[in-house]
């Protein structure tokens, strides 16, 4: 016999084995290792084909490498990842994310164990032949299954993204009602606004006869986007005015006190922005001109002392 691991034949943990124990193991791990609840029902039926356990040489890899008492000191140095059949069990029963998610993790962790196994072991050793002959039995069963693998793949990926797009339909129906909703509470809000601005300007003073020569002074110092909008705002309060006429004559008189009112404040802050923006730019135009003179000075100076 050549070299032996834990997995090795007629003994475990130093024991002999006899017959019955190995068979009463054998049934107990066909029974239990790959017992999965309702949801994993796909991975129960896949498992169950592998058959592997039914065979007479599984029962030596159904526990990890008992390391210590077999004295394998460089065993962990050989084999970075340990797996046998009895932590494949584990996690398929976990309930935690250590659980299988997928058939195909199972597969690598059973060709894990086998791989582990004729890695360790010399080629012609007992154990090496019993892995060899497991893991050729093990990939005869998976190739017979692997065509429903994909099946069972391909009706997952068809329901995921059926999935994917019913919440986004969902999402985007949320979003729109949302929307509308929105729409219609800011509609009633601007109604209300307008109505407690109607009361405001009611119980505000009348507008003078000299504050409407001013309010049509500043109409004309407005910028051409200021005066659009400021039309804008008449036409709001008087359907039958023609704000993109040509040619506007507009009636202070005429005016409701809430236009005049509008009127006043929007030509108020334009005119005030206007002004905020002249004296930026007047600013920036005197520190480009001092800029200017100091460069010539500057220069100046250096011709000077060329000279000297």
């Amino acid at each position: 016999m050549g070299t032996l691991d834990s997995h090795s034949v007629k003994k475990r943990n130093g024991e002999v084995v006899n017959e019955a124990e190995v068979e009463r193991f054998r049934h107990q791990i066909d029974e239990e290792t790959f017992k999965v609840d309702e949801a994993d029902s796909f991975i129960l039926d896949c498992a169950s084909k592998f058959q592997i356990m039914q065979h007479r040489y599984s029962w030596i890899f159904m526990e990890p490498v008992d390391v210590k008492s077999l004295g394998l000191h460089d065993y962990y140095e050989v084999i970075k990842k340990p797996m046998d059949f009895g932590t494949i069990k584990n996690q398929m029963e976990a309930k935690d994310v250590t659980r299988y998610k997928h058939v195909r993790e199972i597969c690598a962790d059973v060709r894990l164990v086998f791989e582990n196994a004729m890695t360790y072991n010399a080629k012609g050793s007992d154990v090496y032949d019993m892995a060899e002959t497991l893991s050729a039995k093990f990939e005869e069963r998976w190739q017979q299954l692997l065509p429903k693998v994909i099946e069972e793949e391909d009706k997952h990926k068809e329901e995921v993204a059926e999935s994917h797009l019913d919440m986004q339909e969902s999402q985007e129906d949320g979003i729109a009602k949302l929307a509308r909703d929105t729409g219609n509470e800011l509609d009633e809000l601007v109604v209300h606004l307008e109505e407690f601005r109607e009361m405001v300007v009611q119980k505000c003073r009348k507008i003078s006869t000299e504050e409407k020569r001013k309010l049509g002074a500043g109409l004309t110092r407005l910028t051409p986007q200021d005066l659009t909008k400021a039309l804008e705002i008449i036409a709001q309060m008087n359907p039958n005015f023609q704000a993109s006429a040509e040619e506007v004559d507009i009636d202070m008189d005429a005016l409701s006190e809430s236009t005049l009112w509008k009127l006043k404040l929007f030509v108020k802050r334009a005119l005030e922005a206007q002004a905020n923006k002249t004296a930026a730019n007047k600013g920036q135009e005197n520190s480009k001109r001092k800029r200017e003179i100091c460069d010539a000075l500057a220069k100046t100076a250096k011709k000077r002392n060329k000279k000297i």
